[in-house]
């Protein structure tokens, strides 16, 4: 017996400024994985081409491998199998942008088809979760748009929202990974009571601003003060960088994620080009090189692909 499918899981974008773990988005910039499992042969193996195809390796602690094993071995008693993952990687890995919420949702939804049980999306989330450890990341990646989660009682709840405004994203990615845990350590264990309220303020409007289609709030809304101003030393020429694109016609700029990419929010209108080079070139007068990829709201979230060509990977129309 051998069975093989194709899952697509997009890159995503936690916190949007001041929704510290709770706000989140999907872009579409795409990772690739297509499983096979076998009783013909044993053990593990892996092709990656493109990002980390230089030190990812096949192991159960291989997030990929380790999300597909969470499922599989709790659903079915059939232990002594080949798994074969062939993962194309467009998305930067360390930088914020959620590239191991990709190999963790790919696992669990791989998982999901594999054994016939074919979980909800809620369902999905919870595996996830429990891999992942909050649902900012991984929720965008399952459910796509824009998404708001909390976490009771250790179950997550993910509201999903679409909206009105009309957006795009130029994520400017420094050479310069930032680990997430590095970037956790920088945030104190308490802030001020003002910070708290500004930040609850502004995502409370964040929300509104993209339901209303009122993109003049935009540059209130993106602000924060729980965890950016804390990693800016991480990230040298954090705010030139993010004036650089305010200048170049963004409403606001935010850090990604744990970082280190820098995200401009832009009206559609806007010319992503000369908001991306004008980033790129603050940080370069920081010494940091960095390239920069014009991005625009994933809407599916991650999809199986339901058809495989013999050379190439393809989704029915």
């Amino acid at each position: 017996m051998e069975k093989t499918i194709h899952v697509q899981v997009p890159a995503t974008s936690a916190n949007c400024g001041p929704g510290f773990d709770c706000l989140g988005l999907a872009v579409d910039l795409c990772n690739d994985f297509q499983y096979t499992i076998s009783d013909r042969w044993s053990g593990f193996h892996l092709e990656v081409e493109g990002e980390g195809k230089e030190w990812l390796k096949p192991s159960g602690r291989n997030l990929a491998f380790a999300s597909f094993l969470r499922v599989w071995n709790e659903v079915t008693n059939r232990r002594h199998i080949g798994i074969r993952i062939h993962m194309i990687n467009r998305i930067p890995q360390s930088r914020g942008l959620g590239s191991s919420s990709t190999a963790i949702v790919a696992g669990v939804l791989a998982a999901s088809v594999l054994t016939d049980r074919h979980f909800s999306k809620e369902e999905l989330l919870a595996y996830a979760n429990e891999l992942e450890g909050h649902p900012d990341n991984v929720a965008p990646a399952i459910y796509g748009g824009f998404t708001v989660s909390i976490q009771e009682q250790g179950r997550p709840y993910t509201l999903r929202l679409e909206p009105k405004l009309p957006l795009q994203f130029i994520a400017v990615v420094p050479d310069q990974p930032l680990s997430t845990s590095l970037a956790r350590k920088a945030i104190p264990a308490s802030v001020p009571h003002q910070d708290a309220v500004f930040n609850e303020s502004r995502s409370a409007l964040l929300v509104a601003a993209l339901a209303a289609d009122r993109p003049e709030f935009l540059r209130f809304a993106l602000e924060d003060r729980l965890h950016q101003p804390y990693r800016a030393h991480l990230i040298p020429g954090m705010e030139e960088v993010f004036a650089a694109g305010r200048d170049a016609g963004a409403w606001q700029c935010i850090l990604s994620g744990a970082g280190s990419t820098l995200m401009a929010y832009a009206p559609v209108s806007a010319d992503g080009d000369a908001i991306g080079d004008a980033m790129v070139r603050a940080f370069a007068a920081r010494g940091q090189r960095a390239c920069y990829h014009k991005l625009h709201l994933n809407r599916e979230g991650a999809v199986v692909v339901e058809e495989l060509l013999t050379d190439h990977w393809s989704r029915r129309k």
